[in-house]
Protein backbone atom coordinates (compact mmCIF):
# COMPACT_ATOMS: atom_id res chain seq x y z
CA UNK A 1 0.00 0.00 0.00
CA UNK A 2 1.53 3.41 -0.85
CA UNK A 3 1.63 5.54 1.93
CA UNK A 4 0.94 9.57 1.21
CA UNK A 5 3.02 11.35 3.98
CA UNK A 6 3.08 15.08 5.11
CA UNK A 7 5.89 17.41 6.53
CA UNK A 8 4.36 21.26 7.81
CA UNK A 9 6.02 24.01 6.92
CA UNK A 10 6.13 27.36 8.80
CA UNK A 11 4.09 30.66 6.71
CA UNK A 12 7.15 31.25 4.56
CA UNK A 13 6.88 26.80 3.06
CA UNK A 14 10.69 26.10 5.60
CA UNK A 15 11.52 23.80 8.38
CA UNK A 16 13.00 25.30 11.31
CA UNK A 17 15.17 24.18 13.78
CA UNK A 18 16.66 25.54 17.25
CA UNK A 19 19.51 27.15 17.10
CA UNK A 20 20.93 27.93 20.75
CA UNK A 21 17.46 28.68 21.88
CA UNK A 22 16.55 30.99 18.64
CA UNK A 23 14.67 29.79 15.72
CA UNK A 24 16.15 29.31 12.39
CA UNK A 25 15.56 28.38 9.08
CA UNK A 26 16.19 24.69 8.57
CA UNK A 27 15.03 23.55 4.95
CA UNK A 28 13.99 25.78 2.33
CA UNK A 29 10.77 24.31 0.18
CA UNK A 30 13.52 25.35 -2.58
CA UNK A 31 15.88 23.45 -1.37
CA UNK A 32 13.88 20.50 -0.62
CA UNK A 33 12.40 20.06 -3.94
CA UNK A 34 16.22 20.35 -5.72
CA UNK A 35 17.01 17.40 -3.38
CA UNK A 36 13.94 15.88 -3.43
CA UNK A 37 15.40 15.25 0.44
CA UNK A 38 13.69 16.33 3.82
CA UNK A 39 16.10 16.35 6.33
CA UNK A 40 15.68 15.71 10.56
CA UNK A 41 15.19 19.21 12.16
CA UNK A 42 13.26 18.62 15.29
CA UNK A 43 14.81 18.45 18.78
CA UNK A 44 12.71 18.06 21.43
CA UNK A 45 11.77 16.02 24.74
CA UNK A 46 15.60 14.69 25.20
CA UNK A 47 15.30 12.99 22.23
CA UNK A 48 17.77 12.84 19.33
CA UNK A 49 17.21 15.41 16.25
CA UNK A 50 14.10 13.92 14.30
CA UNK A 51 11.94 14.66 10.94
CA UNK A 52 8.16 14.42 11.94
CA UNK A 53 5.95 13.78 9.65
CA UNK A 54 1.98 12.55 9.40
CA UNK A 55 0.49 9.38 7.56
CA UNK A 56 -2.87 10.55 5.96
CA UNK A 57 -5.47 8.06 5.82
CA UNK A 58 -9.20 7.50 7.00
CA UNK A 59 -8.58 8.24 10.48
CA UNK A 60 -5.97 11.06 10.11
CA UNK A 61 -6.42 14.49 7.58
CA UNK A 62 -5.51 17.04 10.13
CA UNK A 63 -2.13 18.15 10.09
CA UNK A 64 0.46 20.10 12.73
CA UNK A 65 0.56 23.32 10.88
CA UNK A 66 -1.86 24.54 7.95
CA UNK A 67 0.37 24.01 4.97
CA UNK A 68 3.08 21.85 4.20
CA UNK A 69 3.98 19.04 1.44
CA UNK A 70 2.63 15.66 0.69
CA UNK A 71 4.46 13.07 -0.04
CA UNK A 72 5.64 9.36 -0.94
CA UNK A 73 8.92 7.75 0.54
CA UNK A 74 10.32 4.03 0.46
CA UNK A 75 11.66 4.80 4.00
CA UNK A 76 10.35 3.29 6.76
CA UNK A 77 9.29 5.24 9.30
CA UNK A 78 11.38 4.96 12.74
CA UNK A 79 8.08 4.61 14.83
CA UNK A 80 4.56 6.24 14.54
CA UNK A 81 2.64 7.84 17.46
CA UNK A 82 -1.21 7.89 17.46
CA UNK A 83 -0.87 11.78 18.64
CA UNK A 84 1.59 14.51 19.26
CA UNK A 85 4.68 13.32 21.46
CA UNK A 86 3.68 16.61 23.27
CA UNK A 87 0.90 15.29 24.97
CA UNK A 88 2.86 12.44 26.66
CA UNK A 89 5.19 14.53 28.06
CA UNK A 90 5.18 16.21 31.38
CA UNK A 91 5.05 20.06 30.28
CA UNK A 92 2.26 21.53 32.91
CA UNK A 93 0.84 23.84 29.93
CA UNK A 94 0.42 22.40 26.64
CA UNK A 95 -0.72 24.60 24.00
CA UNK A 96 -2.93 23.90 21.07
CA UNK A 97 -1.93 26.03 18.44
CA UNK A 98 1.36 26.24 17.09
CA UNK A 99 1.63 29.98 16.19
CA UNK A 100 1.08 30.76 20.21
CA UNK A 101 4.39 28.78 21.35
CA UNK A 102 6.58 29.08 17.66
CA UNK A 103 8.61 31.69 19.02
CA UNK A 104 9.41 29.76 22.59
CA UNK A 105 10.07 26.48 21.29
CA UNK A 106 13.14 26.31 23.58
CA UNK A 107 10.83 26.77 26.16
CA UNK A 108 7.85 24.27 25.17
CA UNK A 109 10.22 21.76 23.85
CA UNK A 110 12.26 21.40 26.76
CA UNK A 111 10.13 19.24 29.09
CA UNK A 112 10.65 15.19 29.59
CA UNK A 113 8.71 12.19 28.70
CA UNK A 114 6.27 10.48 31.10
CA UNK A 115 8.05 7.12 32.41
CA UNK A 116 6.27 4.46 29.99
CA UNK A 117 5.15 6.38 27.30
CA UNK A 118 6.74 3.59 24.75
CA UNK A 119 3.70 1.85 25.19
CA UNK A 120 1.92 4.41 22.33
CA UNK A 121 5.24 3.86 20.31
CA UNK A 122 4.05 1.78 17.14
CA UNK A 123 6.68 0.85 13.92
CA UNK A 124 4.23 1.32 12.00
CA UNK A 125 0.46 2.89 11.48
CA UNK A 126 -1.10 -0.62 10.96
CA UNK A 127 -0.17 -1.18 14.55
CA UNK A 128 -1.99 1.99 15.55
CA UNK A 129 -4.82 1.48 13.47
CA UNK A 130 -5.36 -1.91 15.65
CA UNK A 131 -4.74 -1.08 18.82
CA UNK A 132 -6.95 2.44 18.19
CA UNK A 133 -10.24 2.49 15.97
CA UNK A 134 -10.08 6.27 16.13
CA UNK A 135 -8.26 9.55 17.65
CA UNK A 136 -11.06 9.05 20.44
CA UNK A 137 -9.94 6.26 21.12
CA UNK A 138 -6.05 6.71 21.46
CA UNK A 139 -7.41 9.63 23.46
CA UNK A 140 -9.05 8.10 26.10
CA UNK A 141 -6.10 5.64 26.26
CA UNK A 142 -4.04 8.51 26.55
CA UNK A 143 -5.80 10.20 29.61
CA UNK A 144 -5.82 6.08 30.97
CA UNK A 145 -1.70 6.25 30.88
CA UNK A 146 -1.64 10.29 32.31
CA UNK A 147 -3.60 9.69 35.72
CA UNK A 148 -1.75 6.40 36.06
CA UNK A 149 1.27 7.92 36.04
CA UNK A 150 -0.12 10.81 38.70
CA UNK A 151 -0.82 13.47 35.45
CA UNK A 152 -3.64 15.28 35.08
CA UNK A 153 -6.49 14.13 32.53
CA UNK A 154 -6.33 16.66 29.47
CA UNK A 155 -9.52 18.63 28.66
CA UNK A 156 -11.68 18.44 25.22
CA UNK A 157 -9.91 21.44 23.98
CA UNK A 158 -6.52 19.89 23.79
CA UNK A 159 -7.85 16.94 21.10
CA UNK A 160 -6.82 18.86 18.22
CA UNK A 161 -3.47 17.34 19.25
CA UNK A 162 -4.62 13.98 18.58
CA UNK A 163 -6.64 14.79 15.38
CA UNK A 164 -3.12 13.81 13.92
CA UNK A 165 -0.73 11.32 13.98
CA UNK A 166 2.91 11.93 14.29
CA UNK A 167 5.21 9.27 12.15
CA UNK A 168 9.19 9.80 12.93
CA UNK A 169 12.34 9.58 11.12
CA UNK A 170 15.78 9.72 12.85
CA UNK A 171 17.38 10.12 9.58
CA UNK A 172 17.01 12.19 5.84
CA UNK A 173 14.25 10.87 3.91
CA UNK A 174 14.31 10.35 0.13
CA UNK A 175 10.98 11.68 -1.30
CA UNK A 176 8.47 12.07 -4.26
CA UNK A 177 6.87 14.96 -4.13
CA UNK A 178 2.95 14.73 -4.78
CA UNK A 179 1.47 18.02 -3.97
CA UNK A 180 1.66 21.49 -1.55
CA UNK A 181 -1.26 22.30 0.60
CA UNK A 182 -2.14 25.14 2.31
CA UNK A 183 -5.05 28.15 2.33
CA UNK A 184 -2.84 31.07 1.70
CA UNK A 185 -1.94 32.69 -1.75
CA UNK A 186 1.71 31.68 -1.43
CA UNK A 187 0.66 27.60 -1.25
CA UNK A 188 -0.98 28.11 -4.75
CA UNK A 189 2.03 30.03 -5.94
CA UNK A 190 4.58 27.99 -5.06
CA UNK A 191 2.84 25.02 -6.20
CA UNK A 192 2.56 26.68 -9.53
CA UNK A 193 6.24 27.32 -9.79
CA UNK A 194 7.17 24.07 -8.70
CA UNK A 195 4.43 22.46 -10.70
CA UNK A 196 2.76 20.45 -8.24
CA UNK A 197 -0.80 20.02 -7.57
CA UNK A 198 -2.02 22.61 -4.48
CA UNK A 199 -4.72 21.46 -2.20
CA UNK A 200 -6.58 23.88 0.51
CA UNK A 201 -5.82 21.22 2.65
CA UNK A 202 -4.31 17.96 3.41
CA UNK A 203 -8.12 16.52 4.29
CA UNK A 204 -8.94 18.21 0.70
CA UNK A 205 -6.34 16.07 -1.09
CA UNK A 206 -7.40 13.12 0.95
CA UNK A 207 -10.70 13.57 0.19
CA UNK A 208 -10.03 13.85 -3.42
CA UNK A 209 -7.75 10.51 -3.42
CA UNK A 210 -10.67 8.62 -1.98
CA UNK A 211 -12.95 9.35 -4.69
Amino acid sequence: MSYFFVKSFEEDFSTKTLVNKKKVTFQTLDDILKTNIIKPNTKSFGQKRRLSTTILNRNYTKTYRPQGIIFQTNIKPSYVLPFDLVLLSDAEKIVVHYYRIKNNLHLYYNHKLIDGYEEFVFKDINEVMKKFDSPASAWRALNKFRIKNGKEALPKPKFRLAEYNEVVFFRSVKIKPVALFGYQKLASELAHKYNLPHFRSARAFYNKLEK
